[in-house]
């Protein structure tokens, strides 16, 4: 049972790894177009598609909405860095809801200064970065919703050298998207850096929830 459901389902995770990974080849194609943005949206579209195929219940409902949310939002970016950041920013509470219904039982002093940490610092160092650049407001309050789901993610009994560190690379990946926009770092750094910790965040985080519901229900 076990090699049939790997079988049947690796797929998914194939084509989403195929999508992730080629994109970064491809991203900065000069002549882009909507088939660059559905190429880019494919990665985490196919994580989406895996949490909604091989998980079960409303949690499983919802890792699978803030992936598909997460996919679309990749695609809109391209259009509009505002409304793309509000599809992010919408995906992050349905990960917050997610995290929170899924506390775990008992945390140490040491877990929750690092959700503490991550939960202020996150916009803190976002309005350093940007301030007082143009839209700084919205890089901070962003910052704040991406801060949350990490914190959340890591007091949950999600595995934390799955989800918990999947969620501080996409942490990372946000603020070097800052670090980039106001020029703290140069393109050559970011751009080689960006893609692939965000998209290894979304791998790890999917793969990380979707594996331990599957534990809880019993699934291999």
């Amino acid at each position: 049972m076990p090699r049939r459901a790997l079988i049947n389902h690796r797929p998914l995770l194939l084509a989403s790894l195929i999508a992730g990974v080629s994109y970064f080849f491809v991203m900065d194609d000069p002549i882009g177009g909507i088939w660059l943005m559905i190429w880019k949206g494919l990665g985490v579209g196919f994580l989406a598609l895996y949490a909604a195929f091989r998980g079960r219940g409303l949690d499983a409902a919802l890792i699978a909405l803030a992936m598909a949310l997460c996919a679309a939002a990749d695609m809109v970016l391209e259009i509009s860095l505002l409304f793309g950041g509000g599809l992010f920013a919408l995906a992050h509470i349905v990960a917050i809801t997610l995290y929170l219904r899924n506390r775990r039982g008992s945390t140490s002093g040491s877990q929750r200064a690092a959700a503490g940490a991550l939960l202020l610092l996150t916009p803190g160092i976002a309005w350093l970065m940007t301030y007082p650049s143009e839209n700084w407001q919205v890089a901070t309050v962003y910052s704040a919703f991406v801060g949350a789901m990490a914190a959340a993610a890591w007091i949950s009994r999600f595995p934390r050298y799955r989800v918990g560190v999947g969620a501080v690379l996409f942490v990372v990946s946000d603020l070097l998207i800052f670090a980039r926009e106001v020029a703290i770092l140069p393109d050559q750094v970011t751009g080689w850096l960006i893609w692939p910790l965000y998209y290894g965040a979304q791998f790890l985080i999917a793969t990380g929830v979707i594996q331990t519901l599957r534990m809880h229900h019993g699934r291999n």
